[in-house]
Order: C-alpha cells, then structure tokens, then sequence
C-alpha cells in the first residue's frame, strides 16, 4: 500500500509577521517609555527630595530652587521646579499672550513661598519633555500645588502612572473652587494690569 509521505512545509511569511511583530512591540515600548518620560541617567543627576530655598517663581506653576547651603549659595545651580498634577494660565511664554488668571498665579505663588523654605515631594515620572523637574511642593505641612487649584487659579492635570491619593485630593480642591465660583470659576475676567 502506497502511503504519501508527510511534508513540512516552512512558513516564511509567518516567522516574518511574528518577528516584525515582537519588534514593533519592543519600539512601541521604547517610545512609551520615552513619551513617559522615565529619568535617563545621562539627562542630569537625580533630585533628592527634600528642603530647597526658591530662588525665583518664574510662573504660578514653576519655580527655580536651589539646596539651602548658604555656604554655596552663590555658587549652586538653580534647578527649574514645575508643579506636578496642576497647570496655570500662561504669564511668560514665548510668543503667547498673557493668559487671564496667569499674573494672579504668579503673584499667588509668589506670595505663598515668599521667604520660605519649600519640600519637594516626587512621583513616578520626575522630569517633563523640558527637562523641569516634577514634584508637589510644600510649604510646612500645606501643597502649593493644591492651594493653587483651590483658589481657583489652576487646573487639575494628571497623568496617568501620578499618585491616586494626590490625584483625589487635587480633584476635590478643583470641585471646592469650582463650587464656591472661586478664579477661573468665577465667570470674571482677571483684572488686567
């Protein structure tokens, strides 16, 4: 009895597809992991958390810090802070206008770290497209970046991979602004200067 004899025929086309596959894969990861901004050693040192003198608010949401030696103060770099979960009216970009609220920001942050020394707090991601470091600030026990959004002069914005609890407590001084019609809730323009 004559039996067909069995062939195997290999696939080329598939082991291409599933190679071509594994290597989009790798790629979308990589750029998620770039889009994320995950730290790069070769970028810049990390920051520790901890006490920092702010030298200059440059926005209501950004401001430059350096350690609080006074031996080096003159010598240290000033390191640009930007406030995580949070982004206010525009005040000093280039090529925009001054958006409404973005001097009264300034001028609110200005005044909440005025003489005082801040604590930095991070996240998961700590550096922006920018190279700002991300980080919630605090002034003894209270978030700048919460009392910002509670006096109604920013908005929430998170990311997603930022802390749940930070999240909800940004969230809930949203809806209190929000409810007691508090800056840019409350349906008046900023006074111009």
């Amino acid at each position: 009895m004559f039996r067909p004899r069995r062939r195997f025929r290999r696939r080329p086309r598939r082991t291409l597809l599933l190679a071509a596959l594994i290597a989009a894969l790798v790629l979308v990861r990589w750029g998620f992991d770039r889009w994320r901004d995950v730290p790069h050693p070769a970028r810049r040192p990390p920051l520790a958390e901890g006490t920092y003198d702010v030298s200059r608010v440059v926005d209501g949401d950004t401001l430059d810090v350096r350690p609080p030696s006074s031996a080096s103060r003159g010598r240290a770099r000033e390191i640009r802070v930007r406030l995580l979960g949070i982004d206010c009216p525009e005040s000093v970009k280039p090529d925009r206008p001054v958006e409404p609220w973005g001097p009264e920001a300034t001028e609110f942050t200005k005044r909440f770290v005025a003489g005082r020394q801040v604590r930095l707090r991070f996240d998961k991601r700590r550096l922006d497209p920018y190279d700002r470091y991300l980080a919630y600030v605090f002034v003894d026990e209270r978030m700048l970046n919460e009392e910002l959004v509670r006096a109604g002069m920013a908005l929430v914005s998170t990311f997603p991979g930022d802390s749940d609890a930070m999240t909800r407590r940004l969230r809930a001084a949203e809806s209190e602004a929000k409810e007691q019609s508090r800056g840019l809730w409350s349906g008046k323009a900023a006074r111009r200067r």
